[in-house]
């Protein structure tokens, strides 16, 4: 797979929605009362919300939003599946 095409599918101005989603879905995982089940869709909602602010209101908008919420999520469980690969577990 060709990382590069991952990468164009995202606005370059959004990467800082990206990373501003990486630290809601961290302190959302940290806090108690928010099931682990519901923070996807918290930062996905967040992220459609903050890209309609970036870019204006429009379904494109709403697309990039999508978008920098999965990659957000899917970048942490990258990172917490290699983790759990390299302790050993599963």
């Amino acid at each position: 797979m060709e990382w590069s095409f991952i990468f164009e599918l995202i606005a370059p101005e959004l990467v800082a929605v990206v990373a501003a989603c990486w630290l809601i879905g961290t302190m959302l995982k940290q806090t108690p009362r928010i099931p682990d089940w519901s923070i996807v869709y918290i930062v996905t909602g967040f992220a459609v919300v903050l890209t309609g602010f970036v870019l204006g209101w429009s379904a494109e908008s709403v697309i990039q939003g999508i978008l920098c919420g999965a990659f957000a999520v899917l970048g942490h469980q990258f990172i917490k599946q290699a983790a759990r690969a390299k302790e050993g577990e599963n």
